[in-house]
């Protein structure tokens, strides 16, 4: 017994002097293990009379049970020692300055793309989403649009086959809302065309919105005053407006509308017109009883001269030094 008793508190020591988890773990396999020192003693007590059996059983289980004990104090006193230093290193110095959490932002084309639809809403306008991939009908034929002209070939053009392609113009869903919806009509349509260009003022993929209305007696002068609201809402009523003869298949008479800058320089922002009345026939209204007008707004044109961008390709890099200009407009 007092051989046991003197090893308890060898043992004892060498958990009190371990400098580590891992050290204490090596301690309690080296005594307590499958093949420990204490295990051992039980084993080699099979030559022992049952009371002598009995007796040190006893005495072997309670050391294991100091023994334990002892490990998860010692294991405990390491933790916090432990935990204490790590504190140390990773102190907090209050003094400096906290850090803020990023919040997102909406894209600038989708500021000026709400803000348009704010403005037209207010015009008794129906906004209203139209699809992307269109068919050569409602893209080219119905809009007035000859087989031969350029803006059909692959080079201005994505075509996936003969008859389906990526729209090069919100004007097709014109056909179609004139087509389903019962008279009058006043709509606007947002989204995204498509053409084959790119460089400093040009890009594959652009925004558009199309303004259509068709009603008896609208004329030139109703697309006009809609034209100089819409741009003293949105720029302010200190710009020049410059309209400007020009052709679109699908609308006669037609024309361009430029803003002119301080330096007397004009940049084109939309093109308007009356619906041709070979569109209006296209699709079964008569155009002696009922006229139309449309305008076609370049999203990302307005937003560069509202916000003096002189990079179209700006808006599609996903810079975040740029984008956060916009985060609160």
């Amino acid at each position: 017994m007092l051989t046991l008793n003197k090893l308890f508190e060898s043992i004892k020591i060498d958990i009190q002097k371990a400098n580590s988890i891992n050290e204490v773990d090596a301690i309690r396999i080296k005594y307590l293990g499958k093949k420990g020192i204490l295990t051992t003693y039980m084993k080699n007590m099979k030559d022992f009379s049952f009371e002598e059996k009995k007796k040190y059983s006893m005495i072997i289980n309670h050391i294991k049970k100091n023994i334990i004990i002892e490990i998860n104090k010692q294991k405990k006193k390491l933790h916090v020692f432990l935990l204490n230093q790590r504190i140390q290193k990773e102190k907090i110095d209050i003094s400096l300055p906290g850090r803020r959490t990023e919040h997102g932002s909406l894209h600038p084309i989708t500021h000026t793309i709400n803000a348009v639809k704010k403005f037209f809403l207010r015009l008794g306008f129906q906004s209203i989403n139209s699809p992307e991939i269109e068919d050569e009908y409602h893209n080219f034929d119905a809009l007035n649009i000859p087989k031969n002209h350029p803006a059909r070939d692959s080079h201005d053009t994505f075509w996936f086959d003969r008859n389906r392609l990526l729209r090069t113009q919100t004007s097709n869903m014109q056909i179609r809302i004139m087509k389903k919806e019962k008279l009058p009509i006043r709509f606007i349509f947002p989204g995204k065309v498509y053409r084959n260009d790119y460089d400093l003022t040009h890009t594959p993929m652009f925004h558009q919105i199309e303004g259509l209305i068709v009603d008896k007696n609208i004329n030139f002068s109703h697309l006009k005053w809609i034209i100089y609201n819409f741009l003293y809402d949105f720029f302010g009523k200190n710009i020049i407006i410059k309209f400007r003869p020009s052709y679109f298949p699908f609308t006669v008479p037609s024309a361009e509308v430029d803003i002119i800058n301080d330096h007397g320089q004009s940049l084109e922002i939309l093109g308007c017109g009356m619906v041709h009345p070979k569109v209006l026939k296209n699709v079964n209204i008569n155009s002696n009883l009922y006229s139309a007008c449309a305008f076609g707004i370049g999203i990302e044109r307005i937003t560069m001269l509202r916000y003096g961008i002189s990079d179209l390709r700006s808006f599609f890099e996903n810079d975040i030094r740029f984008l956060k200009q916009f985060k609160y407009n």
